[in-house]
C-alpha cells in the first residue's frame, strides 16, 4: 500500500531537510506537513472511522478540562487504519523523525497506543491548555514525540478545534492551527510543551473534529526537558481566563506512585489484582 504522498521521494531526506526548521519553530520545536499522505488511501481512513460517540467500549472523557472520545488501542480501526497506524510505527517513520527532530536516544513507537489512536470531539467539545504525561505507564518509557494526523474535509475555519501551541510562561498562544483534512502536526513533549484545543468546538452537529494520535516514546532524555517525573498530564489556565482549568487534587495513591519505582509498584498493583 502506497501511504505517503507522491510528492515525497524519500522520507529520511525530508527529515534531514526540515530538521532546523522543525527546531527553530516557536514556542517549542514542532511543523506542520500538509499533503503528506496519499490522499485515496487517508480518504478511506476517513470513511471507515467510527461514530466513537455509539461504541460502549471507548473512553469518554468528559469533565472541566476536556471533553472528547478516544478508542482503546486498535479497538474499532479498519484494516485501512489498522495498516496506516502499523506504517506509522515502522523503521522508516521512526527514522524520518529521528532527522526531523534531532533526538539523540533511540526513539521507540508504541504498539499499545496508550492514549492513542481515534480521537474525536464532537460540538462543545475541547481540550483545555496542558503538558502531556511523560512516562508510559507500562513499559516507563519518556514520551517525546506527537504526531497527529487529522482526518477533517472541507472544515471551515468557523468551525473552530484550533490547535494551540503556548509558550513556556503561558502568556500566549504562538500557533493556531485549523485541524484540516491530510494535515500532521509533530511536535516535541516536554514538560513545558503546552497545547490543547481549548475552545469550544463550533461545527454543524452532523460534524466532528477526528484525528488519529501517535506518540513516540525513549530510553531517557535530557534532565532539562523535566520539571518533574513521572507526572500524569498537567492542564494550565490561560492568562486573563477565569476558571480556564480544574486542577485534581494529589491523592496518596498519585504520592506512592512517584516514590515507588516502577517494577515494585506494578508488582504490587497486579498482586492486588490477583494477577499471575
Amino acid at each position: 500500500m502506497n501511504f505517503l504522498s507522491p510528492d515525497i521521494k524519500d522520507l529520511k531526506q525530508l527529515g534531514k531537510n526540515k530538521q532546523k526548521e522543525y527546531a527553530n519553530a516557536k514556542p517549542f520545536p514542532n511543523i506542520v506537513l500538509d499533503s503528506f499522505f496519499n490522499e485515496e488511501m487517508l480518504s478511506q481512513v476517513l470513511t471507515d472511522f467510527p461514530d466513537l460517540s455509539k461504541k460502549a467500549d471507548i473512553i469518554n472523557y468528559d469533565n472541566h478540562n476536556e471533553k472528547k472520545l478516544a478508542a482503546k488501542g486498535e479497538a474499532h480501526f479498519s484494516d485501512n487504519t489498522k495498516a496506516l497506524v502499523h506504517y506509522l510505527n515502522s523503521q522508516p517513520v521512526l527514522e524520518f523523525l529521528q532527522e526531523l527532530t534531532g533526538i539523540k536516544e533511540t526513539l521507540l513507537p508504541d504498539p499499545y497506543l496508550l492514549g492513542g489512536g481515534y480521537h474525536e470531539i464532537k460540538p462543545g467539545g475541547m481540550l483545555k491548555i496542558h503538558a502531556d504525561f511523560n512516562k508510559h505507564e507500562t513499559t516507563w518509557l519518556d514520551r517525546r514525540i506527537n504526531l497527529l494526523v487529522y482526518l477533517n474535509k472541507d472544515w471551515d475555519e468557523c468551525y473552530g478545534g484550533h490547535f494551540e501551541l503556548w509558550d513556556k510562561d503561558l502568556t500566549r498562544s504562538f500557533q493556531k492551527i485549523l485541524p484540516l483534512f491530510n494535515r500532521v502536526a509533530i511536535f516535541s513533549t516536554t514538560d513545558f510543551s503546552y497545547h490543547g484545543h481549548p475552545n469550544a468546538l463550533t461545527c454543524p452537529p452532523d460534524r466532528s473534529r477526528k484525528s488519529l494520535a501517535l506518540y513516540y516514546y525513549s530510553n531517557g532524555r535530557p534532565k532539562s526537558e523535566v520539571s518533574k517525573n513521572p507526572h500524569a498530564t498537567i492542564f494550565k489556565d490561560r492568562p486573563g481566563v477565569m476558571g480556564d482549568t480544574v486542577k485534581d487534587p494529589i491523592t496518596l495513591k498519585d504520592v506512592v506512585r512517584e516514590l515507588t519505582p516502577p517494577i515494585i509498584y506494578n508488582t504490587i498493583k497486579r498482586a492486588v489484582k490477583g494477577d499471575k
